[in-house]
């Protein structure tokens, strides 16, 4: 038997060991409060993303590609549901992410009513746009969903068209992204929806930075995540970025996001790198010492605090944390402040 959606679900293995399916520990008692689950099909995702597990081009049955260098277990939905019941005060969000295949569509919008009908806890949608009109995202608002998460993840359509469109005979289009974009907001409201980017894919600093500021302007907001090397993808071999530049990118996101500061007053050298933030010196050490900026960006409770944390989905655990999944401490700023200019 096919264990495909509507009926079946594969969950990252963080949200497995949340809901006690799978046994681990988190690195420094780090918790996931975001129980995040993907659609499955045999037929698998129509994308050739340079990077991504699920590509097309990347070998192996789609049912056992793995995604983000961790096992994707799949589970029933209603085992998914007995697991949440039984921890909704460890709980605080779901997040369901679509793959480009059109049956993912109709499947999307029952499972979010599924979950809406049987636990009071906010649902959001990692989108694809490439197979979406208008009207689907009415019918995600309908079916309850409260956010919407959109991975454009490239920072320019060059880069964009060479890993996951026209030059790797992918399906995507910039332009059809940032119109779902528009629209997402358009009916789930401002900073409701958010952009996925991925740093260190070729871009410039100043070219990510440019696009975070977009996604504001737009009303929206940008989760940012730093390029991790997915073993035998197209971009397996790709480095990452230097912990610097994701820091420095890190807290221009927070400083635009959080409506603290703005492109206009940073400075950029000659190959685009960040070397000023334009603000009082003071008020932006005060900033850095949050140590906030260089938590994980994503969804949040219903009391404000980021509930998708991804504990080390874009690092390995130990001391160059990239998206910090905790609060840091004292002794964690101090590395960040080194590393931020680095």
């Amino acid at each position: 038997m096919k264990k495909e959606s509507p009926k079946y679900l594969r969950t990252s293995l963080a949200a497995a060991m949340t809901l006690g399916y799978k046994n681990g520990r988190f690195y420094r008692n780090a918790r996931l409060p975001c129980i995040n689950l993907l659609l499955t099909y045999s037929s698998g995702c129509a994308g050739n993303c340079g990077y991504c597990g699920l590509s097309m081009k990347r070998p192996g049955g789609y049912i056992d590609k793995s995604f983000i260098r961790v096992e994707w277990p799949t589970y029933t939905v209603d085992e998914i549901l007995q697991g949440i019941i039984e921890r909704t005060d460890k709980v605080k969000r779901i997040c369901i992410s679509m793959v480009t295949n059109k049956r993912s569509i109709k499947d999307t919008i029952d499972i979010t009513k599924t979950f809406r009908q049987n636990v009071d806890i906010p649902v959001s949608l990692l989108i694809s746009p490439t197979i979406l009109e208008k009207e689907h995202l009415v019918e995600f608002k309908n079916s309850d969903a409260d956010m919407i998460g959109i991975a454009i993840d490239c920072a320019t359509p060059t880069l964009f068209d060479k890993i996951r469109g026209k030059n790797v005979n992918g399906p995507h289009k910039w332009e059809k992204y940032w119109e779902c974009y528009k629209e997402a907001i358009d009916i789930f409201g401002k900073r409701k929806v958010g952009v996925h980017l991925i740093v260190g894919l070729g871009e410039t600093e100043k070219e990510m930075i440019e696009t975070i500021q977009k996604a504001y302007d737009l009303g929206g907001s940008t989760h940012l995540f730093s390029f991790y090397p997915e073993k035998d993808s197209q971009l397996a071999n790709h480095p990452q970025p230097p912990i610097g530049q994701y820091r420095r990118i890190q807290l221009a996101r927070y400083l635009i996001d959080e409506g603290l500061s703005r492109i206009d007053n940073f400075s950029f050298n000659s190959s685009g790198k960040l070397i000023d933030y334009g603000i009082n010196e003071k008020d932006l050490l005060s900033v850095i010492c949050r140590g906030t900026p260089f938590m994980t960006s994503g969804c949040p409770d219903d009391n404000g605090n980021v509930a998708c944390n991804r504990p080390y989905a874009n690092c390995p655990p130990g001391p160059e944390i990239r998206n910090y999944p905790f609060q840091p401490n004292k002794e964690d700023i101090k590395i960040i402040k080194k590393q931020l200019w680095s």
